[in-house]
């Protein structure tokens, strides 16, 4: 059963911009915050951003400044608003709940199914 469900991913220009968004169908959220991967063909699995229940954010190097991770518990719903796209972004990107501690993620096992970003340069 699929808990998080990924949607707004698409094909577009460098230097565009795409806004992902991840809505957290679980009943029961184990876990103190949310964070994105992404996936590109060949390549290992890389965390993206993440965001804590108490509004912290953190962010790869490669998208510090391009990227931005937001949630709105009312909603239940984790966001990623990715400007000035490079082709280098582009992989399938996940959505996955997790925990925070001494500074470090630790996921937990809930994934989306993936949502497929293509730049092309």
């Amino acid at each position: 059963q699929v808990r998080l469900v990924e949607s707004g991913g698409g094909l577009v220009q460098a230097g565009g911009s795409l806004r992902l968004s991840c809505l957290d169908q679980r009943t029961v959220r184990s876990g103190n915050a949310m964070a994105w991967y992404r996936q590109a063909p060949g390549k290992q699995r890389e965390l993206v951003a993440l965001i804590a229940n108490s509004g912290m954010t953190k962010y790869v190097d490669s998208v510090k400044g391009r990227f931005t991770i937001s949630s709105d518990n009312a909603k239940n719903t984790v966001a990623l608003q990715m400007n000035n796209l490079k082709s280098e972004d582009t992989a399938v990107y996940y959505c996955n709940a997790g925990t925070t501690y001494s500074g470090s993620y630790y996921a937990l096992d809930f994934w989306g199914q993936g949502t497929q970003v293509t730049v092309s340069s």
